[in-house]
């Protein structure tokens, strides 16, 4: 493995760092990763890439380091067109110097690209806290739909993953004293003995379509926030293998990410809203049961993120710089790999009680980080297609649509937090059948509050998934037992405060399951 700067391209690093290539002059802005230098001027960005060669990386030579850059052009220019523009050539010009896309000789090739603003970049999103529940959710479907549009590719998922981990194996093993407490050990042994337990499954999700050729890289600081969606670029482009993998596994960068960044909730958030879009049929189906894989993908891609920081600081003569953000990744790593015990949660009551709210603060917080899948019946609804109305026989169908789903997640060892207003008693019934069947454990929440609040909160709603309006809360309150708390439930007083009603519901689930975590740390769970 070779970090190094090529003496020929510190004669370019300094023309594109001093302005050369820029028009209306200005402060340049030099960004290095472990494989590319970024100039960024006031509205243009160049990128180059460096002249390194890794084992899974060869940009030794000019030609390699177009080709690569023509490749990231080709991937990235239909997801992110206000972004691509051109590959442009640095010349030598008559007297010796460099030129930008001059009529000399090309010495090195750059990638052109807009500037973005930097408020856009979702690392800053979410420092300044822009990173909202609305904003999760739609950047969890952005990706479905982006997964959705990529190409089907014949392999074994098993085998990508393996391949990963013995890359991953040849490059930390060397590099292992740097983070020490025999984390990378830890970590191989680990994945590599889940990986035999999930090579089955992995297989069949191959087989049913869910390979792709997906993104590749698919953490915060390769997305934007552009008038509220979500704009996914830099996708991977040096290695059509690495590049395929489960979608799961590519969605898993980002759930890492945001847990990594303690966005515990918004990883939640962000894991239920892709799970939701997968359900409403197309060419993927649903994601559900994949989740099994799930810890077994988000440790690999923490390693992966130690493995680079590792490698940053050897390409640019830092060596163990980052050994102390390796070692928390690999730390995280290895807890993704501990046990966990899925529990199913169900949370009743008449239209707003604000159970949506409730569980929406539950289900992070129940499990390792990214938490439980929060199903409500509201948007099973809307995923379904169903007639919004809230007759019998339009309930039952999306109970039973809600329970189908809920049953395949707690296979795949996932905790679940169902939300609905359960009047029905059968309903209510079913949910603890259900838990048995898995051998989980159960707890119902019914929340309560008087009439008068529960009008004006369905009054006062505004985009929400739920249609209830003060007629369903009149409807609701005459039917046969719908304002008597269920046997067996644990009762809340819900009509005041949301922090108050939250921490009522804590103490109500740890004394049935235990401890509940914040979500953001790990390992967590019930």
């Amino acid at each position: 493995m070779n970090g190094m700067t090529d003496p020929d391209q510190t004669a370019v690093i300094r023309f594109l760092t001093t302005g050369g290539a820029f028009l209306g002059g200005g402060p340049v802005d030099h960004v290095q990763t472990h494989c590319a230098h970024v100039f960024l001027g006031r509205d243009v960005a160049l990128k180059m890439k460096r002249a390194v060669r890794y084992d899974y990386l060869d940009q030794s030579t000019p030609d390699l380091r177009r080709a690569l850059l023509k490749r990231e052009l080709a991937l990235n220019s239909q997801a992110a067109p206000i972004i691509y523009r051109d590959v442009v050539p640095v010349t030598r010009s008559a007297d010796g110097g460099l030129e930008f896309n001059g009529n000399g000789p090309p010495v090195e090739w750059v990638l052109r690209m807009h500037r973005f603003a930097a408020e856009c970049e979702m690392t800053a999103v979410a420092a300044s806290g822009r990173l909202t529940d609305p904003v999760a959710e739609v950047l969890g479907q952005a990706v479905q739909r982006f997964h959705a549009g990529c190409p089907v590719l014949q392999d074994r998922g098993d085998d990508l993953i393996r391949d990963i981990l013995d890359e991953l194996g040849r490059v930390l093993t060397p590099l292992a004293p740097l983070v020490g407490d025999g984390l990378v050990g830890a970590f191989l042994d680990r994945s590599r003995h889940q990986l035999s337990i999930l090579a089955a499954t992995l297989q069949d999700r191959a087989a049913l379509g869910h390979v792709r050729r997906v993104h590749g890289d698919l953490h915060l600081r390769n997305l934007l926030l552009i008038d509220g969606q979500p704009v996914l670029f830099d996708a991977l482009e040096f290695d059509e293998r690495l590049a395929t993998c489960d979608v799961l596994y590519d969605l898993a960068f980002l759930l890492m990410d945001l847990c990594h960044r303690g966005l515990g909730r918004q990883a939640n958030i962000a894991m239920t809203s892709y799970l939701l879009a997968a359900t409403g049929g197309g060419q993927m189906g649903p994601e559900d049961a994949g989740l099994a894989a799930l810890p077994l993908f988000m440790s690999v891609r923490a390693a992966i993120r130690a493995m680079v920081l590792l490698q940053t600081d050897e390409a640019t003569g830092r060596v163990g710089a980052s050994a102390e953000d390796a070692r928390l990744y690999l730390r995280q790593a290895v807890a993704y790999l501990d046990a966990t015990t899925a529990a199913l949660i169900a949370v009743g009551g008449m239209s707003g009680t604000g159970k949506t709210v409730l569980s929406r603060d539950l289900a992070p917080e129940i499990g390792p980080c990214p938490g439980a899948v929060h199903l409500r019946t509201d948007t099973e609804r809307k995923s379904a297609a169903s007639r919004v109305d809230y007759a019998p026989t339009a309930r039952g169908a999306i109970y039973d649509r809600m329970f189908a789903r809920a049953a395949t997640l707690l296979g795949a060892g996932k905790s679940v937090v169902l939300d609905g207003t359960f009047l029905d008693e059968s309903h209510r019934l079913a949910a603890r059948e259900l838990a048995s069947r898995a051998g989980v454990a159960f707890h119902g929440l019914w929340l309560t509050a008087p009439e008068r609040v529960l009008l004006e909160r369905v009054t006062a709603r505004q985009g929400d998934a739920s249609d209830a309006d003060a007629k369903v809360v009149r409807a609701q309150r005459d039917l046969a037992g719908a304002t008597v708390p269920p046997p067996h439930w644990t009762t809340l007083d819900a009509a005041g405060t949301r922090q108050k009603t939250r921490a009522t519901a804590r103490v109500a689930l740890e004394s049935v399951l235990g401890s509940v975590g914040d979500g953001t740390d790990l390992p967590r769970q019930l």
